[in-house]
């Protein structure tokens, strides 16, 4: 039996693979069918000798390969708003990078995908459009923070009331609109207890935080205090 001759090429030589003119590392080395394989890159692609040639013989064109860093402001469980949604709050569920390559121009761009916290509703959005208001670890503990804010609406719904006679509709009507009013200045007393404390906690430390809930209570309380009465 003849003697197996030795491998061209072995672990941690720099190669080229001619047919692309790319430059990687052989990371294994199988015989098979009479013949060494190469593993070039951990890939699970197997080359034959004569496509592979040491880097320092290789007089062809060496063609780079692009690397590409990304940044990412947002991360899987951080609490954001969008543009042009409001006060309404979504987490970061996902996250994708779109890569743009033409012949004059480049550009990377990051989608975010976000669920809305109120119900739900998936939506995509770009970094651009988005502002942090908590990070994953911190997100639930602001939710919280924020829940009158989340039961204001329905609180201030009067209950539905089916009533017969005029005079009983009448003052149950009237009962109705003192509660409401009264129900209506204990959550704008609660805004304005929060705000205030929001606003001495971003004065005191100058977390942005602390200043984004103030906007977001003063949104609601424009909300509240413009509100028309129903009829």
């Amino acid at each position: 039996m003849s003697k197996r001759k030795k491998p061209k090429y072995n672990i941690g030589d720099t190669v080229v693979i001619t047919m692309y003119g790319t430059v990687g590392k052989v990371t294994d080395v199988k015989w098979l069918d009479g013949m060494y394989v190469y593993e070039v890159n951990k890939s699970e692609g197997l080359y034959m000798e004569s496509s592979l040639q040491m880097l320092s013989e290789y007089e062809g064109t060496i063609l780079e390969k692009e690397q590409i860093d990304i940044e990412y402001k947002f991360f899987f469980g951080d609490l954001v708003q969008v543009k042009d949604y409001g006060t309404d709050l979504f987490k970061v569920v996902g996250f994708r990078t779109e890569i743009w390559r033409y012949k004059k121009d480049a550009w990377e761009e990051v989608i975010y995908e976000l669920s809305r916290i109120s119900d739900g509703e998936w939506l995509e959005a770009s970094e651009e459009e988005l502002t942090l208001l908590a990070d994953a670890e911190t997100a639930d503990a602001f939710i919280q923070k924020l829940g009158l804010l989340y039961q204001v609406n329905q609180n201030l719904q009067p209950p539905a009331v089916q009533l017969n006679e005029p005079n009983q509709v009448f003052r149950q009507a009237e009962r109705e609109l003192i509660d409401k009013q009264k129900k209506k200045q204990v959550v704008i007393d609660g805004l304005l207890d929060m705000y205030n404390d929001y606003q001495r906690l971003f004065q005191a430390f100058g977390d942005q935080e602390y200043q984004q809930i103030t906007r977001i209570i003063l949104h609601k309380l424009k909300q509240i205090i413009e509100e028309k009465p129903r009829s």
